[in-house]
């Protein structure tokens, strides 16, 4: 996932939606996220994605670009199958 997906609409999915059965995924909205769109933080300039959860509250969450695009950790989680920690749902 690059900068350039994060349209606002675009729906992402965590890399641990890809954990779940497939029963538990079918039908499911758990792990799958909306962008909202990449504030920038006004102290610092640091730039953050908005983003609303799909499935309880629709929680709107922020998380620094960086961390948002980065790889997922493979050590801390070997049987992710996701390369990144979100990626458009497709």
């Amino acid at each position: 996932m690059t900068e350039k997906d994060l349209i606002p609409g675009t729906v992402v999915q965590h890399f641990k939606r890809g954990m779940l059965t497939k029963d538990m995924r079918a039908g499911s909205t758990q792990y799958l996220y909306e962008i909202l769109g990449v504030a920038h933080h006004t102290e610092n300039g640091e730039q953050l994605v908005i983003y609303r959860a799909l499935y309880g509250e629709g929680r709107i969450c922020a998380r620094p670009l960086d961390m948002f695009l980065s790889e997922t950790d493979r050590e801390k989680y070997p049987e992710a199958t996701q390369k990144y920690r979100f990626e458009p749902v497709k």
